[in-house]
């Protein structure tokens, strides 16, 4: 399908051999044919759905003349495609935006949107709705976007229960990575835990930030909310925080990210409207910068199908007559673990029972204790 339609150019940016423009097809005059890129990026003009502020342009140049001046030591093909302006209403930016994933999805390419508000995630979600799989989304964000028995117009701050609600649905799991305890409340970590639903504080990831890489190595659509990072890393934010991720925990998230070879989609989100400060439109391109550098960076061992290749460990429970069957990556040294389900269960949930964790997780199975992860899908499988 021709998606040109939907894309104004950008200005021409000028960068030099060896940086991440050289390998780049950006929309100057010409659109580019982002069929034989392996990432396509573009930004969108949208903002309405956040809750407070004006709507207004938002200003991603500087940030694209940086990210394309970076040294890169890989050959990525990069299609950008330029900037989606918003529609007459909401619901055509949405339209949009969920026809533009569903085409790039359909191509197999790997898609970054530089938002806007965050509840653009919903309209980049329905985009897999025809591939007829379940995906995984994960939100690094400061708060959980819910709002518990309220029915109203989508808005960067409820965009999660659209989501849940959508009919049919094809949300598998869903994550939150950096939640800070003072924005969510009981309900909302109850209706998580219901729905077996997987988060992690921010203190937590800071202690060790190598948490969340099981977390990304299993997401299909990654949301970021800008609003995760500490002010004084980032203010450029529409919810800004003394609190948060800092520069370089944020651009370590983008690397695990980068390389999970199950992620296909990412958005950057709730960016204020007019010129950001320098330093912040740097931080946005080091966060891109580490997500390409990651994706360069892919092993393609996720175990699906063939599995010949990967050393395969069992741990046999007593109290559960059962074998918990891990499986380890020669090449990238990763591990995955196993959930059994009914012969019965839906073909498309096949790809997700093959859970990542890593090595810590196997050292609590030969202790007897099955891990959280483990129980977690094994209620949504069976």
């Amino acid at each position: 399908m021709s998606i040109d339609l939907y894309f104004k150019s950008v200005e021409e940016i000028s960068f030099e051999k060896g940086t991440v423009g050289s390998n780049a097809s950006i929309y100057h005059e010409n659109f580019p044919d982002w069929e034989s890129a392996d990432v396509v990026v573009l930004s969108v003009n949208e903002n309405r759905g956040n809750v407070g502020d004006e709507f207004g342009d938002l200003d991603h140049f500087k940030i694209r003349e940086r990210f394309y001046q970076f040294k890169l030591n890989h050959k990525v093909k990069i299609a950008d495609l330029g900037v989606l302006h918003a529609g007459a209403t909401v619901k055509d930016t949405f339209s949009a935006i969920r026809e533009i994933t569903n085409a790039v999805q359909k191509k197999q390419k790997f898609l970054i949107i530089l938002g806007g508000s965050q509840d653009l995630t919903y309209a980049n979600y329905l985009g897999y709705q025809e591939l007829e799989q379940t995906v995984n989304l994960t939100c690094v964000d400061n708060r959980f976007d819910v709002e518990i028995e309220k029915e109203e117009d989508i808005t960067n701050h409820n965009f999660i229960n659209h989501l849940l609600l959508h009919q049919p649905s094809i949300l598998f799991n869903f994550s939150i990575l950096g939640f800070q305890q003072f924005y969510a409340g009981q309900d909302e970590l109850r209706f998580f835990d219901d729905l077996y639903f997987d988060y992690f504080r921010l203190g937590e990831l800071q202690k060790n930030i190598e948490k969340s890489e099981p977390i990304l190595r299993n997401t299909d659509i990654l949301s970021v909310d800008l609003s995760s990072l500490r002010f004084s890393e980032f203010s450029g934010a529409i919810n800004t925080a003394p609190n948060g991720f800092f520069g370089n925990e944020i651009c370590q998230l983008m690397k695990y990210a980068g390389i999970s070879d199950k992620l296909s989609s990412i958005g950057i989100y709730n960016q204020k409207i007019g010129k950001l400060r320098e330093v912040d439109n740097e931080l946005i391109a080091q966060m891109l910068f580490f997500l390409i550098d990651g994706y360069s960076s892919r092993k393609n061992d996720f175990p699906v199908g063939n599995k010949k290749e990967h050393l395969k460990y069992s741990v046999f429970h007593d109290d559960f007559d059962h074998h918990l069957v891990f499986h380890k990556s020669p090449k990238s040294e990763r591990w995955w673990l196993e959930v059994p389900y009914p012969p019965s269960k839906d073909f498309k949930f096949e790809r997700h029972h093959l859970i990542p964790c890593d090595y810590n997780d196997y050292l609590i199975a030969q202790k007897g204790v099955i891990p959280d992860l483990w129980w977690k899908t094994y209620r949504k499988l069976n």
